[in-house]
């Protein structure tokens, strides 16, 4: 698989996958790092997922989707509260 995920330190690196597992609610890749570790990326910042229409058509103008910013501003509201 490829890191797809644009600010992941291992994008667009291929790397090979060790198996795929739900864990604690979030679907994720694991595979082992040049130094033989487990290390784990959710499947979404990978090419074993489509990548997302908005982010197809912002075609690099935008990193972010409205509802991504509209939750994130949901949640630094109740984090001031």
């Amino acid at each position: 698989m490829r890191v797809t995920h644009p600010f992941h330190p291992r994008f667009g690196q291929e790397v090979e996958v060790a198996f795929r597992r739900c864990h604690w609610g979030d679907d994720r890749v694991f595979y082992r790092d040049c130094q033989g570790r487990l290390e784990s990326i959710p499947t979404p910042w990978t090419s074993m997922v489509a990548e997302d229409p908005v982010v197809i058509v912002a075609a690099g103008r935008s990193r972010f989707r409205v509802a991504d910013l509209l939750e994130l501003a949901a949640l630094v509201a109740r984090l001031r509260s």
